[in-house]
């Protein structure tokens, strides 16, 4: 939960000053109540727009609370996060919730940001490819439409822990074949890095050729530290 709409003034408008994010593929995911506010700024903008969630219902009706796939993308929303890790953590989303919101966002015309991972435990038990696995299965019921996938390694984020290039490297090579193999996707599919991305180690986790991308959490709320992610994204991706 970050933004105001003073804030997210400043914030919108220095990144489109920023002559790295306007070269760069770059969507911004603000929170449902500014979704407004972002849409009008970024008209006009090469920056696209996304949600950080969508609900699992996808028609009109008595959902208190709730907002649809229909109503994101009447807003002007190109892309949505599903599963994120802090989703599934703190509201126990699990592959049956998930799907239900795969094909809501798809069936608005939305380009579902897919997010998968494995927690400390899992990763330490060499679990951790059967668990992403498990979650990769949704997607088989989305042959046919645009996704992007994010790899969260959750030990990894805000911990202190670091993902070597050789881990990312693995799991993300992981997450290909799996797509490749099991659900026919094309090789042309974006696999994202969202595990702690900063400027210091973006040049490092964008030399690997199985990264398609990253998804950013706290860099991209400073403008200088996310325009050199870009430019990192920029010489590579």
């Amino acid at each position: 939960m970050n933004g105001r709409l003073a804030a997210n003034l400043a914030l919108i408008d220095a990144l489109q000053a920023d002559a790295a994010v306007r070269a760069a593929q770059v969507a911004v995911t603000p929170p449902f109540a500014y979704l407004g506010q972002a849409a009008a700024l970024l008209a006009g903008s090469n920056i696209a727009l996304a949600a950080q969630d969508v609900s699992a219902f996808d028609k009109d009706g008595a959902y208190t609370g709730e907002v649809s796939a229909a109503m994101l993308a009447d807003v002007g929303c190109r892309y949505v996060l599903i599963g994120h890790s802090e989703r599934r953590q703190y509201f126990a989303e699990d592959n049956a919730l998930l799907a239900r919101k795969l094909q809501a966002a798809v069936a608005a015309g939305l380009v579902p940001v897919y997010c998968v991972g494995e927690t400390l435990a899992e990763r330490e038990a060499d679990a951790y490819k059967a668990v992403i696995a498990e979650q990769l299965t949704v997607l088989g019921a989305l042959a046919g439409h645009d996704y992007v996938v994010a790899y969260e390694p959750v030990w990894a984020i805000g911990t202190g822990k670091v993902a070597s290039v050789e881990q990312i490297d693995d799991v993300h090579q992981y997450i290909r074949a799996t797509l490749l193999q099991c659900h026919g996707a094309s090789d042309s599919i974006r696999v994202l890095y969202g595990g702690s991305v900063k400027a210091d180690n973006a040049d490092a986790i964008f030399s690997l050729q199985s990264v398609g991308g990253a998804l950013v959490g706290g860099a991209s709320l400073d403008v200088e530290s996310f325009g050199r992610i870009c430019q990192a994204a920029e010489k590579t991706v």
